[in-house]
C-alpha cells in the first residue's frame, strides 16, 4: 500500500524581482537546456542568487515545484520514501455467543517522498545545496536523469520495480563550491548528467537595481552604497568578498532609520558593522579593523563630492540672501558720503 506525503509549491513572480539583461541571459540559457531535456546546476558562492534564480526559472517552466534542501543526514529513503507505520484491521465475530472468532490483518504503510512525487507527476524539482547530502544518498538520481527511470524499493507494495519518470519532470540543482562545512564532493557520474552554470557576483547594473528594488531608495543612493561595497570587493583585502546581500542590508537599514548615504558617523558605523561582519568568518580583530579602515576610505571618496542634502541647500541660500541684502543696504551710505565730498577746483 502506498501513500503520498509532501508539500507542493506553486512559484509566482516576486513584485521586487529584478530582471536585467544579465538575468535574462542566464534564464534564457537555462530554459534552452530544459527544452533539450537536461537538468541545470547553478554553482556559485553565497550571495550570487542561486536559489532565487532557481525559483524564477521554475516559475517560467510553469509546473508545481517540489523543493529539497541537502542534508548530511539524508538517506535514499528520505528522497524516495519508506515504510512509516502500518495499518491494522481487526474483525471480531460473535455470531455464536459461546464462540469468539477474531481476524487481524496488518499492512505496512509505504509513503512516497518528494523525489518520487516529482518524478511521478512531472513536477519541477529544486534540489538546493545538493552537495550537503552524502553522495550515496544521491545515487538514485543517476537513473532518473539519464534513463528517465526510477528504481523503486521492493517494500513499496505495488509490485512495480521501476517508476517511469513523467516527461514534464525537470530538475534544478544548486551548490556552493567554497562552503567548508557539511559539504561533500559531488560524484562525477551525477555531475556529468547535468549542465553546470557558474554564477559570479552580479554586474554593476543588476546590483544597483536589486539594491534599489529591495530597499525603495532613490537610484543615486543605491549607487553610492553599491560603489562602496564593490570597492571593498575589488580591493582584494577581505577574507571573504562582500556580495549583494551587503548592499541590501545597508540600504534596508537606511530605509528603517530614514537616512541617506552621507559622511555622518552613524552611516559610517552602519557600513562598517555590516561589511566587517559579512567579510570575516573567523572574527579576527585585525581583519575587521582593516576592513573598517577600507570602508571609511571608500565612503569618504564616494560621498565627499556629493551635493548637500536639500535642507542644507536651503540654509545656504538663506544665508547668501541675507549677505546680499546687507551689502545693498550699506551701498547708499557710501554713495551719500561720496556725494557730500567737495570737489577740488
Amino acid at each position: 500500500m502506498s501513500d503520498e506525503m509532501t508539500t507542493i509549491l506553486e512559484p509566482s513572480a516576486m513584485s521586487d524581482f529584478v530582471e536585467t539583461d544579465y538575468i535574462k541571459d542566464i534564464t534564457g540559457r537555462a530554459l534552452c537546456y530544459f527544452e533539450a531535456g537536461f537538468p541545470v546546476h547553478f554553482r556559485g558562492v553565497s550571495g550570487t542568487g542561486k536559489t532565487t534564480l532557481a525559483m524564477h526559472i521554475a516559475n517560467k517552466i510553469g509546473r508545481p515545484v517540489v523543493m529539497i534542501r541537502g542534508d548530511e543526514e539524508f538517506t535514499t529513503s528520505d528522497l524516495v520514501g519508506g515504510e512509516h507505520g502500518y495499518r491494522l484491521r481487526k474483525v471480531v465475530d460473535r455470531f455464536i455467543s459461546r464462540v469468539l472468532k477474531t481476524e487481524e490483518d496488518m499492512v505496512k504503510r509505504w509513503v512516497d517522498n518528494r523525489l518520487t512525487v516529482a518524478c511521478k507527476y512531472g513536477f519541477t524539482l529544486i534540489y538546493d545545496e545538493f552537495t550537503r547530502s552524502r553522495p550515496e544518498a544521491n545515487n538514485i538520481l543517476l537513473s532518473i536523469l539519464q534513463e528517465k527511470m526510477m528504481d523503486m524499493p521492493i517494500g513499496r507494495g505495488n509490485g512495480e520495480p521501476y517508476l517511469k519518470v513523467d516527461p514534464n519532470f525537470s530538475a534544478i540543482f544548486t551548490s556552493n563550491p567554497e562552503e567548508y562545512a557539511g559539504v561533500h564532493r559531488s560524484q562525477d557520474a551525477l555531475r556529468d548528467r547535468m549542465i553546470t552554470i557558474d554564477l559570479d557576483n552580479f554586474d554593476y547594473e543588476t546590483e544597483v537595481a536589486i539594491t534599489q528594488a529591495k530597499s525603495q531608495l532613490p537610484r543615486e543612493h543605491a549607487e553610492s552604497i553599491v560603489n562602496i561595497v564593490r570597492g571593498l570587493r575589488e580591493s582584494g583585502k577581505c577574507e571573504f568578498s562582500p556580495t549583494v546581500r551587503g548592499s541590501i542590508m545597508i540600504a534596508k537599514s537606511l530605509t528603517v532609520l530614514k537616512m541617506v548615504p552621507s559622511l555622518s558617523p552613524k552611516f559610517m558605523q552602519l557600513c562598517q558593522d555590516i561589511l566587517a561582519s559579512e567579510t570575516s568568518r573567523v572574527g579576527s580583530k585585525t581583519n575587521q579593523n582593516r576592513v573598517k579602515d577600507i570602508v571609511r576610505e571608500l565612503a569618504e571618496k564616494e560621498l565627499s563630492g556629493k551635493k548637500a542634502p536639500l535642507a542644507e541647500k536651503k540654509t545656504r541660500i538663506k544665508t547668501r540672501t541675507r549677505l546680499t541684502r546687507c551689502a545693498l543696504w550699506r551701498a547708499p551710505d557710501w554713495l551719500l558720503l561720496h556725494r557730500n565730498t567737495p570737489r577740488v577746483p
